[in-house]
């Protein structure tokens, strides 16, 4: 069954309500139809894998390009996807809701902002919440019912800075955004204070430390939990590894791969064959 943007739109809003989910993050159509046929309920693009897809390293990759890519995500899978929208393509808060509303029309149901970029840095919080405040306004006079999850990075360059990062979650979630955000935060009492913080608006939290099991991130409140590059980067760890071998002479790294049967088992229900 195909499923409507307004129906991925409601299962997006309802996982959001109560529980606490994984929302992997595929690179390509590809893993993004075998983490859904896994049962994954939502996924989440990621700029780094998607840039490394296309031989570049994170966060230099076009806005039409990231655009394209989404409208093939969203148009491959019945699960809603949540676009890593990095810092909106623009530095302005009217360039911002501009390119939020080209994000919304690939189909997502759910877009991310962050408030660094690489010329400017760590945006102020004044000025990071009117960013925040112009993708509300896109998303609302849309018409469309796409969640808004507002990032804040400064822990991925100090993870100390557990303060700042909790005022800027206050005051996104205070601007209107329905999702918060912090990668980097890994300290139990840092996550539910996260959490106590914007309540009763969700908190996801990218998985730093694999160790945390999803049960533990439940007990603290946590709502959603992504892996951001990391399943990208395992694949690539296996691919580079066995290549280094293949370079050297050794052959016996390709055994470790995935039966082809099983792969095209998998995605055989996604494609009808004439």
């Amino acid at each position: 069954m195909t499923k409507s943007t307004a129906e991925k739109y409601a299962a997006f809003r309802k996982l959001h309500e109560s529980g606490t989910f994984i929302i992997p993050n595929p690179w390509d159509v590809g893993s993004a139809r075998m983490l859904a046929g896994m049962g994954f309920p939502a996924l989440a693009s990621t700029s780094s894998g998607f840039a490394w897809t296309r031989g570049r390293p994170d966060n230099a990759v076009a806005l039409d390009d990231v655009l394209d890519h989404l409208t093939e995500l969203a148009a491959a899978v019945d699960v809603p996807i949540n676009a890593d929208f990095e810092a909106g393509f623009a530095r302005e808060p009217e360039g911002v809701a501009n390119n939020v509303r080209r994000a919304i029309a690939t189909g997502i149901a759910g877009v991310s902002i962050e408030d660094f970029d690489a010329e400017s840095g760590l945006y102020e919080k004044g000025f990071a919440v009117e960013r925040i405040v112009a993708a509300v306004k896109a998303i609302r006079s849309s018409g469309t019912d796409v969640l808004l999850v507002a990032r804040t990075e400064g822990l991925l360059h100090d993870p100390k800075a557990i303060g700042p990062a909790l005022d800027k979650l206050v005051a996104f979630a205070e601007a209107g955004a329905d999702v918060l955000y912090a990668p980097g935060v890994a300290d139990k009492d840092d996550i539910a204070a996260m959490v106590r913080a914007v309540a009763p608006k969700p908190v996801n939290v990218l998985a730093v430390r694999p160790e945390i099991s999803l049960q533990e991130y439940a007990d603290l409140g946590v709502r959603r939990i992504s892996v951001g590059g990391a399943l990208a980067r395992v694949g690539w760890n296996a691919v580079l590894s066995t290549a280094e071998a293949l370079r050297q002479g050794d052959l016996r790294g390709l055994a470790s791969g995935a039966p082809s049967k099983r792969l095209n088992t998998a995605f055989a229900s996604w494609t009808q064959v004439p």
